[in-house]
């Protein structure tokens, strides 16, 4: 088992994100590497993808999910994401029991208290049928079934215990907020789900896009347990290896392991990145002191930019002002490179207006 630097693991991990060298991918083929993009404010996986593609247009994205080729629903630690229609059919089953289980916390006990969910989640079926509703609309047509709820709290609820996928509309550039989502069943819009979880393709995929990793990582990055006897019956085929603590990474055989010292470009990464996300050990992108600077903000829900790989602060967008706030000294050459690459990404950020950069020091 080699021993992998911290180095090691960094280069690899932004060369499996395309974050190196962007793919020359449409945007459905990008997100079906990736396993899935994180899409809880609309906007920020237009940022993601950009990063990621050689060529990449805002109109790509919207297209796809107008065709149903990428779609939006809850998936990987019950929050939204994007992921190919494809691969949502697979998905949402093997995250069937993590999803439907936040029926079970205090957001919804009160509410729920006395109602069964069974019937809650065939009502729910019944009232969509093959439309889209607004949550709004679907949660007061349930709780004239289950009288004296809460309207939007009886909705999620059906969410959760029942695949459904938003509208394309929901996934539209220009809603940082979405307000208004509006859902639909999966099977009506997609077709039929696979019939039993798939957590040996889970764990495939996401050894694909994000390792070497412990299954620790895969757990986090996931929101699934139970995953340690997955990595068990697969690891005759895996490649095993250690990181630089001694312990055990998992990867696929013939996954490219990339030279630590590859030079990497300043990149500006949106909110909750796939990058960032992707592990319970962090320490390959960014530092356990950085990531301390906002967990109690929103544990990695905050745009980030790298510098040689790692976070070296955040930034924000304010109007038309692009504010970056480093938590490392900048040196000269790095003051020229970060000006340049978040003049390059206001410019996708505004690209009908003038905006101006602003570097905390």
């Amino acid at each position: 088992m080699p021993d992998l630097s911290l180095r090691a693991l960094n280069r690899t991990l932004l060369t499996r994100q395309h974050l190196i060298e962007p793919a020359p991918l449409t945007p459905a083929a990008l997100i079906a590497e990736l396993v899935a993009v994180q899409g809880q404010e609309p906007n920020w996986p237009y940022l993601g993808l950009w990063n990621r593609l050689r060529r990449f247009d805002r109109a790509d994205l919207a297209a796809a999910l107008i065709a149903g080729e990428v779609v939006r629903s809850t998936t990987l630690r019950r929050t939204v994401h994007l992921t190919t229609a494809a691969d949502f059919r697979w998905l949402r089953p093997t995250l069937h029991e993590l999803v439907a289980g936040a029926v079970r916390s205090a957001y919804y006990r009160d509410e729920l208290d006395g109602i069964d969910h069974a019937a809650l989640a065939a009502a729910g079926r019944e009232l969509l049928g093959d439309r889209l509703l607004t949550r709004r609309e679907l949660g007061t047509a349930l709780a004239e079934r289950f009288p004296g709820r809460h309207v939007r709290r009886l909705a999620e609820a059906v969410e959760v215990m029942v695949p459904l996928v938003h509208g394309p509309e929901c996934g539209e550039w220009g809603r940082w907020r979405n307000r208004y989502v509006t859902v639909g069943l999966a099977e009506a819009r997609l077709g039929p789900l696979a019939p039993a979880p798939e957590p040996a393709t889970l764990v495939r995929r996401y050894l694909a896009a994000f390792g070497p990793a412990t299954v620790a990582d895969a757990q986090a990055w996931s929101g699934a347990t139970r995953l340690a006897p997955v990595f068990a019956a697969l690891r005759p085929e895996l490649r095993v290896l250690r990181d630089p603590d001694g312990r055990e990474l998992f990867d696929l055989p013939d996954a490219v392991l990339a030279d630590p010292e590859t030079p990497v470009p300043v990149r500006f990464l949106p909110a909750f990145d796939n990058a960032v996300l992707g592990y319970k050990d962090r320490r390959r992108i960014v530092s356990e002191t950085d990531r301390r600077r906002t967990a109690a903000e929103a544990s990695a829900g905050v745009p980030v930019y790298l510098v040689d790989g790692f976070v070296h602060g955040r930034w924000s967008l304010a109007g038309s002002t692009l504010r970056v706030e480093p938590w490392y000294p900048i040196g000269n050459s790095d003051d020229a490179a970060i000006r340049e690459e978040a003049e390059r990404t206001l410019k996708f950020l505004i690209p009908d207006g003038e905006g101006a950069i602003s570097i905390v020091r």
